[in-house]
């Protein structure tokens, strides 16, 4: 079989489990996630019988991917197909002894070709284009951004708005305490309907600065920007000192690879060297997209290692070293801070992992720990039935062949600087709390550690009465997901 290459692989039944497209991202190549990217889905050039989409066929058909390629094949349990009645179950139980080991938490699962391919390649979703986290134990839900064009930030839902209650009609309002108490954050994901343009709720909020509205929304279609409009470049004046920000919603849009161009092209204009990343809500995508933005760092780099791709023990041919590229827009960067929280992922934990060997301490870690995901999938395609089965099947490294931060990013990066995600603030703004602390640490100010257990405190700008209403004295925020999230909530948790 052709060398599969960091960038995509694609398998789909022909007459047997075989590469029928793969290769190095062409047309017939699915984007592997966590740890590369590439072009669109695979296909088989005659149809196939309608058996082979029923879910025992599903069913056979992952576990011929995973006995052959699963990262872990000795912590896969044996199932009985017959006892399941889907095909993500059937794969949930399949990896369980990897997930009880925190090695797979729903990381191979079950996904539509057309769906993820659409979202990679155009940019879209639909929904009312906003993202919900709530605090736990109390249960309040706010809005942490809204996307440009969107329905929800037209209707007034920005950053800091606290959603109270929900419904078909101001007739029967829910409020988000009571369907939290009735089905937990389930039954908040169901009173907002499914991601279909058209579909409408009306929303009882409450402003950032106090007021409450109710207002009737519907859902469209509308383009997930990686790089806001609004706040996503920005260069900050930190006492006469020019500092880069960027804030990169997601990896999985293929456009985020251009828009990051521009982004450090501003910065190399500009003489910058210190760099705040801000991925506190990216649960990662496309590593062609985190390859891209690793080269923009990389300035005077080139041919150095950017990082390792490996594979489980009988697939080690197929392991991978990638170099640092020439980008025409790079620079190289001096001091570098990243705020992530537990939402941040995957391909923004890659990034943050493979800049150590070059910064080491002259970066940081600030806001939260990072969610712990230093695997990837490749997607596996049965192409006649519309399915794509994500299977874990590799973990990346850095050029010192670390990786194991299952943990948490916080576990390896040379120094952490402990912040709060301060909704009274928008995103970008040097007051707010985490910029705030990633400005401290580039500047060579003292910062509080993240330390296992602890949680976000307000900004002491707040009264204690506006840290109360928007949660920054409480547990860390959780995104509001479904139990079975589309392809964009898995790559941009919160998304609704």
């Amino acid at each position: 079989m052709k060398k599969l290459g960091r960038t995509a692989l694609s398998l789909v039944v022909c007459t047997s489990l075989v590469a029928c497209g793969g290769g190095d991202g062409g047309s017939s190549s699915p984007p592997s996630t966590g740890g590369g990217g590439g072009g669109g889905g695979g296909g088989v050039s005659t149809p196939l019988p309608p058996s082979v989409c029923g879910l025992r066929a599903q069913q056979d058909f992952a576990d011929q991917v995973l006995n052959e390629w699963y990262l872990f094949p000795s912590l896969l349990a044996t199932a009985d197909p017959a006892a399941f009645s889907t095909l993500d179950a059937y794969l949930d139980a399949r990896v369980a002894p990897a997930r009880a080991l925190d090695r797979d938490r729903g990381f191979t699962f079950a996904t539509s070709i057309a769906e993820e391919n659409a979202l990679i390649n155009s940019g879209s979703s639909a929904g009312f284009g906003i993202r919900l986290f709530y605090d736990d134990p109390v249960q309040r839900l706010f809005v942490t951004e809204a996307y440009e064009g969107a329905a929800g930030l037209a209707a007034g839902l920005d950053r800091g708005t606290e959603i109270v209650a929900i419904g078909t009609s101001s007739n029967d309002l829910r409020s988000v305490a009571s369907l939290f108490a009735s089905g937990g954050a389930q039954a908040v994901n169901n009173a907002f309907g499914p991601a279909t343009a058209g579909v409408t709720r009306v929303i009882r909020f409450v402003e950032p600065g106090g007021a409450t509205v109710e207002r009737s929304i519907t859902k469209t279609e509308y383009l997930l920007d990686p790089v806001s409009d609004r706040y996503g470049v920005a260069i900050l004046n930190d006492g006469g000192k020019r500092v880069g920000y960027i804030n990169l919603r997601t990896f999985i849009i293929a456009d985020a690879a251009n828009q990051l161009r521009q982004a450090y092209g501003q910065f190399a204009a500009q003489g910058v060297t210190e760099i705040i990343i801000d991925l506190r809500y990216n649960g990662g995508g496309l590593v062609s997209v985190a390859d891209v933005m690793g080269d923009l760092m990389g300035a005077g780099r080139v041919g150095q290692v950017w990082s390792r791709t490996v594979l489980r023990a009988s697939k080690s041919s197929e392991n991978e070293t990638r170099l640092f590229r020439n980008e025409a827009n790079a620079i190289a960067p001096t001091r570098i801070a990243v705020i992530t929280t537990e939402a941040s992922a995957s391909a923004s934990e890659l990034v943050t992992n493979s800049l150590i060997p070059y910064l080491g301490t002259n970066m940081a870690l600030v806001g939260r720990n990072s969610f712990g995901k230093p695997v990837g999938q490749f997607g596996f395609d049965l192409a006649a039935c519309d399915l794509r089965v994500r299977a874990v099947t590799f973990q990346t490294l850095n050029a010192n062949n670390q990786g194991e931060y299952y943990s948490g990013l916080a576990s390896v990066v040379p120094n952490t600087c402990r912040a709060g995600d301060d909704l009274s603030r928008p995103l970008g703004d040097p007051r707010e709390a985490s910029v705030a602390a990633a400005l401290d640490f580039l500047g060579g100010r003292t910062c509080t550690p993240i330390t296992s257990g602890t949680t976000a405190t307000a900004s002491t700008e707040l009264t204690k009465g506006q840290s109360q209403r928007i949660g920054l004295d409480l547990p860390a925020r959780k995104p509001l997901q479904s139990d079975r999230p589309n392809a964009a909530q898995r790559e941009m948790p919160g998304l609704y």
